[in-house]
């Protein structure tokens, strides 16, 4: 049996995100992007240069790209945006890792980031592989009380499949599904981004692209915060 750990932050978090001083330099940080985004600057580009003008580290710099989006990205992701009330009936696409590791993350203590556009975002990738932690079943359960609640028909989950253990998930997730009778399928996908986009769905994720490019959304995670208390940790500059 391995020993699971959480999805935590790292030992230097608290100095690069906790204190009230760093937190006003994220948000001028921030507060730059947006307006070279929102003039159609470059992404990368706009990060090094914001990078360097507030000299911050590669984890800071991902929590500023992670925050930060154009007007026309805010307003386009919020007309396509569903609310909680809305969901009965209807279809939902859940971006597998992104969701999972989010809530992972949030139930950890890591920190978390609200970007502009109202949907959180975290600082933990899958490199190739995903590992099951001490919040996993948890956070599977608080999707699955939000499938009940809301009435929703049915939820496809979508993995990575080039990621080890995917397939241990799908078989976890599959099994919980069964036990609890929930109508969700679980698919292994090479590129989970372009088939949540081009779905019917309401695709459930904070992956900025996926959400610039997909019919309808739902904001999860604002819906889950406002549930538990995992204030402390969340950045909402």
């Amino acid at each position: 049996m391995t020993n699971l750990k959480n999805r935590g932050k790292e030992a230097s978090d608290d100095a690069l995100f906790g204190t009230a001083k760093m937190q006003f330099k994220l948000k001028e940080a921030v507060t730059d992007m947006h307006y070279f985004l929102s003039r159609g600057y470059g992404e990368k580009s706009t990060l090094t240069l914001v990078g360097n003008r507030y000299r911050l580290n590669a984890r800071q710099q991902q929590a500023v790209r992670g925050m930060s989006a154009s007007q026309q990205q805010i307003e386009n992701r919020k007309s396509k945006e569903i609310q909680s009330q809305d969901l009965g009936g209807k279809e939902i696409c859940i971006d597998g890792f992104n969701v999972l590791i989010l809530l992972e993350s949030t139930l950890s203590n890591a920190y978390v980031f609200k970007g502009q556009d109202g949907f959180i975002r975290d600082l933990s990738s899958v490199y190739g592989t995903y590992k099951k932690v001490n919040q996993t079943s948890q956070a599977i359960e608080i999707i699955t009380d939000f499938f009940r609640k809301e009435k929703i028909k049915k939820a496809v989950w979508l993995f990575d499949k080039p990621v080890s253990n995917s397939g241990k998930l799908k078989q976890m997730i599959e099994e919980i599904a069964l036990n609890n009778n929930l109508n969700w399928e679980v698919q292994l996908v090479n590129n989970p981004d372009k088939v949540i986009a081009e779905s019917d769905y309401i695709a459930i994720t904070s992956d900025a692209w996926i959400l610039d490019n997909a019919s309808a959304n739902f904001n999860l995670m604002k819906y889950v915060l406002a549930q538990i208390d995992a204030k402390e940790t969340v950045i909402d500059l």
